[in-house]
């Protein structure tokens, strides 16, 4: 791996450090502080002049600062004589706004696709974007990764289901396609929750199609925040008779009470969620399963260092 370094703000060091271990590359060291002000101070502290520079830096929460960490450490490393940034982003945060439904919105997530270009750099390297369109809000190449099988895998190894009883239940229309793809992976069935959005984040689940009555079901999705949909999706099917609900969702953002929802949500067992983004979950909630995306993206990043394809890491995807 000459020529390859790899940096990272304070977003989510624990993966960095993880990816870095998996390719036997340390941590480039960057120091990340704050003026007087509260204004993002960074400075790289070793030569990176002529690599191959991955910035691994989540736009989690909080996002502001950690979109901003990300927009000066691609700057720093164009600055500095870099070869190449890769922007590794393994949450891509302001996606949800990703078209004009409404009068007088944004467009965030085509906003911050264009910060990132203007910064410098030169390749995007994501996981499970809200809206597989985001990758066109780009003009450099997006290679676009997905946790189905990490989460599949961790699913099958720890809950012990039994595949005939199980149903993947997708938690609106918009999910049918990753539901298909892990009931493809699954070798189950899959039904969709019909829901109505009463606000940005609260929902009211209407009808249920397909068979769940006495199936345990595994609900997917590609974030969770309030766990208002989740606890919502959960209750439905605890109405139509589903014995057991567990949850594979990628992003695990869990904003205000989330975590206290899924406690108190009996019908709901586990949740399995990717350390995309830092959570101390595990300490607070014993329901939520953390399953390491390190591998994936550190396998990713040394097929692009090598100029490698990658189409093979998200062949399972398609339904």
């Amino acid at each position: 791996m000459n020529g390859l370094a790899i940096l990272t703000g304070n977003a989510n060091i624990q993966l960095a450090q993880d990816i870095g271990k998996c390719l036997n590359v340390p941590l480039a060291e960057v120091f990340v502080g704050r003026f007087s002000e509260g204004e993002i101070r960074i400075q790289i502290k070793e030569n990176i002049r002529g690599k191959d520079v991955f910035i691994v830096q989540p736009t989690c929460p909080p996002p502001n600062e950690s979109l901003m960490e990300l927009l000066i450490l691609i700057d720093a490393a164009r600055r500095a004589s870099a070869k190449r940034i890769t922007a590794v982003l393994p949450f891509y945060g302001y996606a949800r706004q990703d078209r004009k439904d409404q009068p007088r919105v944004p467009i965030t997530a085509k906003l911050v696709a264009n910060l990132i270009n203007a910064a410098g750099a030169d390749r995007v390297l994501t996981m499970d974007l809200h809206a597989s369109q985001i990758q066109g809000f780009f003009d450099i190449p997006v290679d676009h990764l997905y946790g189905i099988n990490v989460l599949c895998d961790y699913f099958e190894k720890h809950m012990k289901v039994d595949r005939k009883n199980l149903v993947v239940v997708s938690p609106d229309i918009g999910s049918i396609k990753m539901a298909r793809a892990y009931s493809k992976r699954l070798e189950a069935d899959f039904a969709v929750i019909d829901k109505r959005r009463s606000g940005p984040e609260q929902v009211e689940a209407l009808n249920i199609l397909g068979d769940v009555k006495g199936k345990v079901t595994l609900l997917v999705d590609d974030m969770v925040a309030t766990a208002g949909s989740l606890v919502e999706a959960a209750s439905a099917l605890k109405e139509r008779g589903v014995t057991t609900v567990y949850a594979a969702i990628s992003h695990g953002i869990f904003s205000g009470s989330a975590l206290e929802k899924i406690r108190k949500c009996e019908i709901l067992k586990n949740i399995i969620i990717t350390d995309s983004i830092p959570c101390q979950a595990l300490k607070e909630n014993p329901k939520v399963r953390i399953a390491s995306v390190a591998p994936l993206l550190a396998e990713a990043v040394q097929r692009i260092h090598n100029e490698e394809s990658i189409s093979s890491l998200f062949e399972e995807t398609k339904g």
